[in-house]
Parts: structure tokens; sequence; C-alpha cells
């Protein structure tokens, strides 16, 4: 089997103005690099569908989704917060985007792709159940894991979290429900700065300074995230990926490089297939250095096909 690339060229039109990092143009550069290295020839890439509105209550308050369909702007924007403004093309972008996620795991699920890869906008590991902030509106990856737990019976489900920014929502979502093991890395002291270190499942929260760098993320990875999901043996793995721990991004001052992610991606596709039949589900989060997001994206998915 193959691995798949799911996105949908309307995701490039939520656009939260000309400065804002969470930018359309990083889905192009992600298309871009697929394009260069020549994996477009290798993976399959699939067009994603909307999500139904009643899946995003699997993660979501209802009143909060109400919310936001309700205050959806027909012209002009709507901000959730300073950060995370919506536009007329915003919610039909967050629907692909939750989509996509649910879509990967429906085809992973089935076997016709090992493993996927959403390159959708916008992200979502910040979105708690009953509010969204950090440019963020729905948890992607926290809907579909909820879905691949209710729809295909699933026991134990992990959801592991390399952006540089702590998968705060994800952790809100998920904290107090049964089959769940949540593992994280992050910048300490860094937005959204409310984060406790934990090293007791469900939870595995593990700050990173920020003068990090490839040895201390890895050696980070191997004490505490490896032994956990060897205990847990999850059924699926999901990935929020975001690569703004990235050494050219702005956005913090981790110091990673392209072989981090491959590293990283190598780790959880070998667990994937000790204990979950290879299935991996993985959802773009952050990374904002457009040249190294898409070189990062790519280094990513490499670990996914196994070269």
């Amino acid at each position: 089997m193959t691995v798949g690339v799911i996105s949908h060229h309307h995701c490039l039109t939520h656009d939260m103005g000309e400065h804002h990092p969470e930018a359309p143009e990083r889905m192009a550069a992600i298309q871009d690099q697929l394009i260069r290295s020549g994996l477009d020839y290798v993976i399959r890439q699939f067009n994603a569908k909307p999500i139904d509105k009643e899946l995003l209550y699997l993660a979501h308050d209802k009143n909060y989704i109400e919310s936001i369909f309700a205050n959806a702007p027909s012209e002009g924007t709507y901000n959730v917060d300073d950060d995370t403004i919506m536009t007329p093309d915003t919610l039909n972008a967050a629907l692909l985007s939750a989509g996509a996620a649910k879509d990967a795991v429906d085809l992973v699920m089935s076997k016709e792709i090992s493993s996927a890869f959403c390159a959708t906008r916008p992200p979502g590991h910040h979105a708690e159940y009953n509010k969204g902030m950090g440019f963020c509106f729905f948890n992607n990856v926290a809907i579909a894991a909820a879905y691949a737990k209710e729809h295909y019976k699933l026991k134990r489900v992990a959801i592991v979290d390399f952006d540089v920014h702590h998968g705060n929502g994800t952790e809100d979502i998920i904290k107090n429900k049964k089959g769940y093991l949540f593992c994280s890395t992050y910048q300490y002291p860094f937005y959204p700065f409310e984060i406790k270190e934990s090293t007791t499942p469900p939870i595995i929260n593990t700050p990173l300074a920020a003068t990090a760098k490839s040895a201390d993320f890895r050696q980070a990875i191997l004490d505490t995230w490896l032994p956990a999901l060897n205990k847990f043996k999850p059924e699926i793995i999901f990935i929020s990926a975001g690569f703004d721990a990235h050494i050219e991004d702005d956005m913090s001052q981790v110091s990673l490089v392209d072989e981090d992610y491959r590293w990283v991606t190598d780790q959880l596709k070998t667990l994937a297939d000790k204990y979950a039949q290879g299935r991996i589900v993985s959802v773009l989060e952050g990374g904002y250095a457009l040249n190294a997001l898409g070189r990062s994206a790519v280094a990513h998915i490499n670990g996914l096909i196994g070269y």
C-alpha cells in the first residue's frame, strides 16, 4: 500500500490578512516541494470532502459549533480571537480541513492506503472543546481520533504532537476520556503558556527549552514518548504535524532541522507497524517558513513511506 496526501484547493481561500503567518502560501509551499522531490508520482493524492456538521460534536461543544456557523461572515470578518479570524471562505476551508482528517481515517482503516498526511488549513490543535484560538477553529485531529474510536470501535488511540506550540486544545478535549494517549513536545515558556509538564498517561507533556536543538528533541522523544507509546500499544496513531520548531522558522527559538522530522516519523512508523497495522493519520498544524515547511513535510512523508 502507499501513502495518501489529502488536500483541497479551497483551503487556500481562507486568508486572515496580508501579514498573518497562517497564510495560503503554506499549502502551495508543500505542493511545490512534493513536485520538486518527485513524491507526487509516488503518493496518492485525494481531494478532501467537507465534514458533516454532526461529526464536529464528537470533539466540540454543540453551542460552540453553532456559534461558529452563526457568526461565519458573508462579508467582512469575524474574530474568534485576536489571531483567529473568520472570512467568508473560512468555514468552508475549516470543514474541508476537518473532513480531510476524517477521510484519512476511512482510507487507512479500509486499507486503501497505509497512512495519510492531510495538507490542509486552517490547523486545529489549539481549538478546545468550547473555544477556538491560535489560528484554529475545529480540532481536526481530535475530531478524527474520536471518529476512529466511535465508528471503528478502536480502544486505544494515540495522538502525538511535535508542533513547537503545545496542543492545548487536543489535551482539553481528550484529557478525561478513556482510550487515549496524548504526547506533546513544545517550547516552554511559550504560547499557550499555562501548560503543565506531565509524565503520567494519558497526558505526556514534554517541554523543550528555547535553546533546544536536534539532540534535545530526540532525547525527549526517546525518554518520554516511546516508553509511553510502547506500553499503550495504540491501534492507530494520529500526528499533529507542526513544523514551526525548524531553525529557519521565526515563530520559535527551537532549532530543529529537516532530518529531525524524518527521524521522529521513523520512530512513529516503527511503533505503528508493531502495534497498529501501520495505521498513521498525520494532520498539518504549524510551520511558517515556507521553504523549510515544504522540505520538512517532504521529509515527514518520506518517513511515512519508509524510503
